[in-house]
C-alpha cells in the first residue's frame, strides 16, 4: 500500500476572491427609530384629513387657480415656471399643488395630507442626518422629535397654501444629508446630488437660499473639518451666486395676495395653529 507523500505541494492554492463589502445595514435601533418618528409624524396630524381649504392663500394657489386645477399639461409646467404670481416664484411647489389636483381634484383631506407626508420624510432626513454627522443616536432622535410635533409646525404642515414650506424643508435636509455623505467621501457626483437637492428646494421655495451658509456651520460643527473646508467654501460660493440669479428676478413681481376673510371662532377649535374660515369645497 503506496504511503501518502509528505512532501509540501509545489502548487500554491490560490485565496479566493471575496466580494467587495457593501455599507453596513443600518442598526436595528436605527431603523426601528426611523419608523416610530414616521408613525408618530402621521398620528400627530391624521386630523388634517378631515380639514377644508381656507380663504387665506388657498384660492391663489388652488382652489380659484385654473392652471393647477387643470392638472399637469405642457401649458401649465410652463406657465408655472415663468409665473411670479401672488408675489412668488416656486414652480416645483405649483407642480405639487397641480399633481394632487390631478390626482385627488378639489377633495382637500387629501391635499393636506400630501403636507404631512411631506413632513414626515424631512422628519427621517433630520434623524438620518444629525444622525450621521454626529454618530449620536439617541440625542438624534429626540430633536427630530421635536422637529416632528412642534407647534410651531402645525401652520407649514396643517395648511394647503404653506406646501412650500414642507416641500423646501424636504429638499433642504436632503441637501444636508448628501453633504455629509459627500464629506466622507468626496467626489464631483456626491457632490453634484447636494448642488441638485438645493436647486429643487430653491424651486419650492427661494427662502432655502441661505443653505449655502448653513453648508458652512455644518462644517465647523458637527463636521469639524475647518482645516478641509476652503475648497467646498468656493463651491458653496457658486451656489450662492446661482440661487441669486435665479431667485432675485421673481422676488416682488405680481401682486402680494390679501386675505378674504378672518379667522372663524368655530375653526379656531378644531385644531392648534388656528384655521381660517373654510370655503365652499367640500373636504
Amino acid at each position: 500500500m503506496a504511503k501518502p507523500s509528505t512532501r509540501p505541494s509545489n502548487r500554491q492554492q490560490k485565496p479566493r476572491a471575496t466580494p467587495p463589502a457593501g455599507p453596513p445595514p443600518p442598526p436595528r435601533h436605527t431603523l426601528w427609530i426611523s419608523v416610530f418618528l414616521f408613525l408618530a409624524t402621521l398620528a400627530a396630524y391624521a386630523q388634517v384629513r378631515h380639514f377644508d381649504f381656507v380663504n387665506f392663500d388657498d384660492p391663489e394657489y388652488v382652489t380659484s387657480n385654473q392652471h393647477v386645477r387643470a392638472g399637469i399639461t405642457p401649458a401649465n409646467v410652463a406657465w408655472a415656471f415663468t409665473s411670479g404670481e401672488a408675489a412668488n416664484w416656486f414652480p416645483l411647489t405649483r407642480l405639487s399643488h397641480m399633481l394632487d389636483s390631478q390626482l385627488f381634484g378639489l377633495r382637500s383631506g387629501w391635499h393636506h395630507l400630501t403636507n404631512v407626508l411631506l413632513h414626515a420624510l424631512a422628519v427621517l432626513l433630520l434623524f438620518a442626518f444629525l444622525n450621521r454627522s454626529t454618530g449620536r443616536r439617541w440625542p438624534s432622535a429626540w430633536v427630530a422629535l421635536i422637529f416632528a410635533l412642534h407647534p410651531l409646525h402645525v401652520e407649514s404642515v396643517a395648511w394647503v397654501a404653506e406646501r412650500k414650506d414642507s416641500l423646501s424643508a424636504f429638499f433642504g435636509l436632503l441637501a444636508l444629508w448628501s453633504y455629509v455623505r459627500y464629506v466622507e467621501r468626496p467626489a464631483p457626483r456626491r457632490y453634484l446630488l447636494v448642488a441638485m437637492a438645493f436647486g429643487l428646494g430653491l424651486m419650492a421655495k427661494p427662502m432655502l437660499v441661505t443653505l449655502p451658509f448653513l453648508l458652512l456651520l455644518v462644517d465647523v460643527w458637527p463636521l469639524g473639518r475647518i482645516s478641509h473646508m476652503w475648497p467646498d467654501e468656493v463651491a458653496h460660493a457658486l451656489m450662492r451666486a446661482v440661487s441669486r440669479l435665479i431667485s432675485t428676478p421673481w422676488w416682488g413681481r405680481g401682486s402680494p395676495s390679501s386675505p378674504s376673510v378672518g379667522m372663524s371662532a368655530d375653526a379656531a377649535g378644531d385644531a392648534p395653529g388656528a384655521r381660517a374660515c373654510a370655503t365652499s369645497e367640500p373636504a
